[in-house]
């Protein structure tokens, strides 16, 4: 905006300055609504929670699954083939569905072999489903 400065000469010359009112009304106003609105942003609901005098549950109960290189399946550490994992993996579903299963799988594995484990065990029920890593730097078991 500017504004004529009649002092020139008699024709008006225009003033290349900004008027600061109207932005330190709009900073004064935003510094009011922020002091306002801080003390809520940090207040807090004082709660008295119950205690509980529950025991710790007992370890989860798993069973862990292993693929070697060669595609053969072990659980828990005994080998088997693919038509007594399906009736093991039923049987379980049946009797303890809240069981883990670990896999643990060779990275030279095919994975047709892994998915079917997984859709073997989540047709019985079985959805905790863990694989288990070798974190890097590390040798193998």
């Amino acid at each position: 905006m500017a504004f004529l400065n009649p002092g020139a000469a008699g024709r008006g010359v225009p003033r290349a300055e900004i008027n600061m009112i109207p932005l330190i009304d709009v900073m004064l106003v935003l510094l009011v609504i922020f002091m306002i609105t801080a003390p809520l942003l940090t207040h807090a609901v004082k709660l008295d929670l119950p205690q509980a005098s529950a025991q710790s549950s007992a370890a989860a109960e798993k069973v862990e699954i292993a693929v070697d290189a060669a595609g053969t399946l072990h659980w828990d550490g005994t080998a088997l083939d693919r038509p007594q994992l399906a009736s093991r993996l039923a049987e379980l579903g049946r009797t303890r569905p809240k069981t883990e299963i670990h896999l643990h799988v060779d990275k030279s594995s095919r994975y047709e072999t892994v998915a079917e484990i997984m859709a073997q065990a989540a047709g019985a029920g079985l959805v905790r489903i863990g694989f288990v890593t070798q974190p890097p730097g590390q040798g193998s078991r």
